[in-house]
This record gives C-alpha cells, sequence and structure tokens, in this order.
C-alpha cells in the first residue's frame, strides 16, 4: 500500500525550520515536496548550533536533515520576473503552495495569496506565520524560542519565581517542529476539504496560536479567573502516586497513577512497604491529602533507597502507571521507539546512514519510510526539463543567476 499523500505535489517557498519542517512531514507522507531556494540556499544550511561532526569526521547537520528530509531542491531567485515565471509553471500542476516568507515579501515577488490563488484557484495556499494572518503585527516575523516558548506563556509557566532568569526551550526549533506538524495538519485537512467539496482555500498556522493551544488549560483559567501566572507547585502533592521521585543511584521515575486509590494498596505491597497502606494517615485518599506531608516524605525515602534498575522490576509487578525520567542519548536503545520506527536509521547517499526521528505516525501497522535531504539545487535541472525547458533554456537561467 502507497503513502496516504502520494499524487500530492507540494512547492515550497519556506527557510528556517518551521515551514520546512511541515514539508518534510508532508514527504513523509508520501507528498512530492518541491523546495525552492534562492541560489544562496536556504539559511539553515550554513546555521551551526553546537558541534555538528558525526564519529566519522563529517558535518552532518541534524536540523537541516530533519526537517527537510525527502525534498527535491531547485534554486530560483524569485526577486527575478525570470525565476518568478518558473514558479508559477511549478504552480499550475501543484496542489499546494507552502511558504513562510513574511507578507511584505511575498507581495513584492507577487506570491501573496491573492495573486496565487487568482491565477491557480484550485491550489490550496498554506503558510505558517509568527503571529496569525490578522492583527496590527500581521506582518512581523518570529522565531520559535521568542514567539513560540517566551511570548506564548510557555517560558514563564516553567519558571520558579525566584528564579534568575526564564526556563529556556529544552532544544533547537522544539516550537518550530510542533508548529509544523500543526500546519501540516491543517494542510491534509485542506486536502481532504478540497477532495470532498472542490473548494480549495487558504490555511495558515502560526507560532503564537500553536503555543497558545499548548498552555490552553492554563490560558483559560487565567482568562476566566483574572490571574496575570499561575505559581509553579511546591510542596507535597495531594497524590503522592502523581510525581517524580530521585531513585538511590541519582536517576528519576515519573508515577502519574491518577485513580489514587485503586493503586496505593498494590504499589506499597510490591514496594515491600505494606504498612504505609495500613497506615490510618495514608488509609485512602481524602487521608493521604490530610497528611500529604507525612505522607510524601515516606514515598519520597523509599524511592530514595532504591536503585532504577530495581525499581523497574518493582514496579512492573503493579499495573499503576510510572515510567523513567530519560536522556534524549537513552532513545537510541528504546525498544519501543525503534519497534515503532521512531527512531530509524537513513541512507546517508554515500555508503553510510544517519539516525533521523520518523513521523510518529503508524498507517496500517508499519511506520513510514524517510529519505536524507536534497543537496543545495541538486534537482534543478531534473525539475526544469519537466516544465519543459531544453538545454539552451537552462543555461540561460543558469547564466541569468536565476538558477543555481
Amino acid at each position: 500500500m502507497g503513502k496516504p499523500l502520494e499524487g500530492i505535489k507540494v512547492v515550497e517557498v519556506a527557510m528556517w525550520a518551521f515551514v520546512p519542517a511541515c514539508g518534510g512531514m508532508l514527504a513523509d507522507l508520501g507528498a512530492d515536496v518541491i523546495k525552492v531556494e534562492p541560489p544562496s540556499g536556504d539559511p539553515l544550511r550554513g546555521l551551526q548550533i553546537g558541534n555538528l561532526n558525526d564519529g566519522a569526521g563529517r558535518r552532518i547537520d541534524y536540523s537541516w536533515e530533519s526537517y527537510n528530509r525527502g525534498k527535491r531542491s531547485i534554486t530560483l531567485d524569485l526577486k527575478q520576473e525570470s525565476g518568478r515565471a518558473v514558479l508559477m509553471k511549478l504552480l499550475a500542476s501543484a496542489d499546494v503552495f507552502l511558504t513562510n516568507l513574511l507578507p511584505p515579501a511575498r507581495r513584492a515577488m507577487a506570491i501573496d495569496a491573492a495573486t496565487i490563488r487568482a491565477a491557480f484557484p484550485g491550489i490550496i495556499y498554506a503558510s505558517g506565520s509568527a503571529l496569525g494572518p490578522k492583527g496590527p503585527e500581521a506582518d512581523k516575523g518570529g522565531y520559535d524560542a521568542i514567539t513560540f516558548w517566551s511570548r506564548g506563556g510557555i517560558s514563564s509557566a516553567l519558571t520558579e519565581a525566584d528564579a534568575a532568569l526564564p526556563v529556556g526551550p529544552p532544544g533547537p526549533a522544539f516550537g518550530d517542529t510542533l508548529s509544523g506538524s500543526m500546519l501540516a495538519g491543517a494542510i491534509c485537512a485542506a486536502i481532504a476539504r478540497r477532495a470532498l467539496t472542490g473548494e480549495a482555500g487558504e490555511v495558515d498556522v502560526s507560532l503564537l496560536g500553536s503555543a497558545m493551544w499548548s498552555m490552553q488549560r492554563y490560558i483559560c483559567q487565567a482568562t476566566a479567573d483574572n490571574v496575570q501566572k499561575f505559581p509553579r507547585p511546591s510542596g507535597p502533592p495531594f497524590n503522592v502516586l502523581v510525581g517524580t521521585y530521585r531513585t538511590s543511584d541519582g536517576r528519576f521515575l515519573a508515577l502519574c497513577m491518577l485513580q489514587a486509590d485503586k493503586y496505593w494498596a498494590p504499589f506499597c505491597e510490591v514496594a515491600g512497604r505494606p504498612d504505609l497502606a495500613a497506615d490510618p494517615r495514608f488509609a485512602d485518599a481524602p487521608a493521604r491529602r490530610e497528611n500529604a506531608q507525612a505522607c510524601w516524605a515516606e514515598v519520597t525515602a523509599l524511592f530514595a533507597s532504591r536503585t532504577l534498575a530495581e525499581w523497574r522490576e518493582i514496579l512492573a509487578r503493579q499495573d499503576g502507571q510510572w515510567d523513567v525520567v530519560k536522556d534524549v542519548g537513552e532513545m537510541r536503545d528504546d525498544p519501543q521507539a525503534l519497534a515503532n520506527g521512531y527512531l530509524k536509521h537513513v541512507d546517508y547517499g554515500d555508503g553510510s546512514e544517519i539516525p533521523m526521528v520518523g513521523v510518529p505516525m503508524v498507517f496500517d501497522g508499519e511506520p513510514l519510510g524517510s529519505t536524507r535531504s536534497p543537496e543545495l539545487g541538486a534537482d534543478s535541472d531534473a525539475i526544469l526539463e519537466s516544465l519543459g525547458y531544453d538545454e539552451d533554456a537552462i543555461i540561460d537561467l543558469k547564466v541569468q543567476g536565476v538558477v543555481f
């Protein structure tokens, strides 16, 4: 069985991470994603974050590889009329136009929604924005660290009241990849609407909107209660079976046993402390809430008395929900990640493979395959030939500097 978006053609005029991550997801889903880059390339190609050398001494940019997987690359100078003419030929057979260029730049290049959809009424015009398509800041740009993470309320919610600085993002493009996934979902919905009704249209997903969706529980409560910020939880939890505990070897276990009375006695039994369940102070949820400090101290000390390996074996003998707080480097050996194709190794084209996280969608029991990202302009000639340009015309475009 083929991939779900096979036969769908996407033309992407985008850079950095947010919208390219969306394009990479669509490519994994089977779409033919043609990435249009300026002759200098997407600036993400040259951005170095940390040590990018792998064990073989190669410079592997995993940001670039992750967000541009499976695409074809053509270089076009869209500031030149002949470059825009090539783009129009590409769009004539496209299903989706995908972009994150700022609205003023799109208008200047005549690739704004009104212009593109007037020429191609059946195309889906999809944009990723910083702050949404309306409002006084609609033309403003943004990045995930400032627009998603900071302005969206996430950093503040994670920061202790007496912290010297707000908590930063956990890694590169954290908000970009989440927002890109949201945009990919919107595009799939637009494809379905067009198939059902014949109506194409415009879709936009913003970094700010995605952050607010992620933080909706707190935002709604704060709006209803007229509260600016909820304090970070401190002190003993009412339910000691929901929380994080340190083991004797310095690791952490996360518990989320929301049905406290269902799991309390079995947990105490397998942990070798049936006396805790028998103690009247801890007999049921109301009693444990009344004696939260004492109960929390007992459970904290209990977890601190054994290693992570011991707790793995103990907790596996009861039905309550728990898991290990893992480091990113441990995911390479996670049996569930490997079995479901969440982490895979992709052919790099030189006889070696590189690790890549798969799109977390499983169709008919099988994970989606991936291929590596394209070199700059790797497919320019082939794409131009498919549009009817002969060798002389392609050379002329290169002489003009339209194509690299």
